[in-house]
């Protein structure tokens, strides 16, 4: 199992929204694919996948506020 976090996105910013899912449980993703888009303050981005399987969970919902360091979802790794 593989807990997807919130990295650190840059000087001074400590949240970010979750604004689109791309996946949904139990979908097979692959390393880098797109997971979730997010936006701070500053900006939108996308964050991609750390590793290849099944998204078993996730844990935040698209309009929740998350900060650095937050679990969004868990994969189980192949």
């Amino acid at each position: 199992m593989h807990t997807v976090i919130l990295p650190e996105l840059g000087s001074g910013i400590e949240k970010a929204i979750v604004s689109f899912w791309f996946v949904k449980e139990g979908d097979m993703v692959k390393e880098k694919d797109d997971l979730v888009e997010l936006t701070t303050d500053k900006a939108a981005f996308n964050l991609p996948s750390p590793c290849s399987g099944t998204l078993t969970e996730i844990l935040v919902r698209e309009g929740d506020t998350v900060r650095v360091g937050d679990a969004l979802a868990v994969i189980q790794e192949q």
